[in-house]
């Protein structure tokens, strides 16, 4: 199959892969927590690395037509949540090339701090 390369993409709090423990991004990415998926609480990012994603497909949700994609881990292949290609309503372009993230299926954990100190 060949080897499987994943970025790191640094911070403080730390979002992974629930199953697996895989990076997949950080607080400063946050966008919103006010979203829901098929698991409950779900949280919208504007960058995700270490995904794989599914064909698109046209979904209607609570707040309208959209063409998403699924994500999932690109280490594990666990199903984590979508991506949203378009949106068919004005109001909703915002989410074009977000991530959604599903809390169940997720883990927040400590980072580490971007900044190298100089102790001289």
């Amino acid at each position: 199959m060949g080897r499987v390369f994943l970025h790191h993409i640094g911070g403080n709090r730390l979002f992974s892969c629930a199953s697996c423990d895989t990076p997949l991004t950080n607080r400063a990415e946050l966008i919103s927590t006010r979203f829901t998926g098929a698991t409950g609480r779900a949280f919208l990012f504007n960058k995700v690395v270490n995904l794989n994603f599914s064909e698109v497909q046209d979904r209607v949700m609570l707040t309208g037509r959209h063409m998403v994609r699924d994500v999932s881990c690109k280490n594990c292949e666990a199903k984590l949540g979508w991506i949203y290609e378009f949106a068919t309503e004005e109001n909703q372009r915002y989410k074009e090339g977000r991530v959604i993230l599903e809390r169940a299926l997720v883990t927040e954990s400590e980072g580490f701090d971007d900044h190298i100190q100089n102790d001289s």
